[in-house]
């Protein structure tokens, strides 16, 4: 098989969340074990920094690899979802693993990966550890897929554990309350290893604390205890408290024996983007009419978007949406402006949901907008439709934002 046809095969190795959705959620690690076994244990040949929570891991989870990456160690990020190629979650200083390494690992694994029937995400981060412990790493930034306590990566004991904050995401798996939510995302915190908490929020403070305790942890809420924050090249307000996040993260680190400079600090939060190749964060695609992408799925990220929209001059609003069709629309709904022309599209991916019942939903609400058969349709017909002094927004998903990138 070549590189195409191997991923389209990972890509077909039911269940996978970013198609299906629920069906693919794993109840226990043992897959993952399995592998880890079957590889010969590759997360314990690198040390690691383990990044949750319900927004900003990702961000999070880049600006760590880019500080790590001024400061001159040999840096490893695994992420999801990836917005146009299967290697972006796999990266070593910012460059793709590749194509010789993703097909290669799939043939020599795949009688193995069928005859356990590993999904597509169990046996992504098998590849990512085996990848991380075969190119030598010195550390690698390991991204939570979903949840924490359950998620295929959450086999590794990491010098830093970090949960960015808890909101309402995923609520089918995860639980329907914040304490049950952070409940989940907290079992990544282990044994006498240190935990930053990005936000601290009254309801999952206690939680954090309670299983910190627990795990003889020490434990730092980030929104506390950094007062100052630093310029990033990713230009979100939100960032602000990923930025905190990351602050104290770096001293957590430096106490237990990494050189990390101010200059390397600084240089690495202003130069993600070179660094690391992140995309999708705020993203200006033009300036005239000012064309922004984000990647905010769910309530707080998108409380956070449109409020920064808010804070923009311009004449008039256009929103190039579409979402995932379990997405609880009630939940975000009232966040979006309707004063806003609306151009509801589908994303690309199975679990897409239908344009014209995203349109039906809206118009019931009193909005206005037309629907289209593609994101790309979507955004021409908004590029048209807009004058110099306006504004149009794209997003409502990753899988909208990856199409237009």
């Amino acid at each position: 098989m070549n590189y195409q046809d191997t991923v389209s095969w990972m890509f077909q190795q039911l269940p996978m969340y970013q198609n299906k959705g629920k069906s693919a959620f794993k109840k226990d690690l043992s897959n993952t074990l399995k592998l880890s076994a079957q590889l010969n244990h590759p997360e314990q040949k690198f040390k690691s920094i383990h990044v949750a929570g319900t927004n900003g891991k990702g961000s999070t989870s880049h600006m760590m690899a880019s500080i790590l990456q001024e400061a001159g160690y040999k840096v490893g990020l695994y992420t999801s979802p990836h917005l146009k190629d299967f290697r972006e979650r796999i990266k070593i200083n910012g460059d793709v693993v590749s194509k010789q390494f993703v097909t290669g690992f799939i043939k020599r694994n795949k009688a193995f990966l069928e005859s356990n029937n590993l999904s597509f995400f169990e046996m992504t981060v098998g590849m990512a550890f085996d990848y991380f412990a075969k190119k030598h790493v010195d550390i690698a930034i390991i991204e939570v897929g979903l949840g924490g306590r359950l998620d295929s990566t959450n086999i590794i004991t990491p010098e830093l554990s970090i949960i960015t904050n808890i909101g309402f995401d995923h609520t089918q798996f995860l639980g329907t309350t914040l304490p049950e939510i952070a409940s989940e995302k907290a079992g990544i915190i282990k044994q006498s290893i240190p935990v930053v908490i990005g936000e601290t929020q009254h309801e999952t403070e206690n939680v954090f604390k309670n299983k910190a305790e627990e795990n003889n942890s020490e434990i730092y809420f980030a929104d506390q205890l950094i007062h100052d924050v630093l310029e990033s090249d990713l230009k979100g307000t939100y960032q602000l408290k990923n930025i905190k996040t990351v602050m104290q993260s770096v001293e957590v680190l430096r106490k237990s024996g990494f050189r990390i400079t101010e200059a390397h600090l600084k240089n690495g939060l202003s130069n993600v983007v070179k660094n690391t190749g992140l995309q999708g964060r705020w993203q200006i695609l033009s300036t005239i009419p000012k064309i922004i992408c984000d990647t905010a799925h769910n309530k707080e990220g998108l409380t956070y978007i449109f409020g920064q929209i808010e804070k923009e001059c311009f004449n008039q609003l256009h929103i190039v949406f579409g979402v995932v069709n379990d997405k609880d629309l009630n939940s975000i709904i009232s966040l979006l402006p309707k004063s806003a022309t609306y151009y509801f599209c589908k994303p690309n991916v199975q679990r897409g949901l239908d344009e014209n019942t995203l349109k039906d939903y809206f118009h019931a609400k009193g909005y206005v907008g037309k629907s289209y058969v593609s994101v790309n349709e979507a955004l021409k017909s908004a590029k048209i439709n807009a004058n110099s002094d306006d504004f149009i927004y794209v997003g409502g998903s990753t899988f909208v934002v990856a199409e237009v990138v």
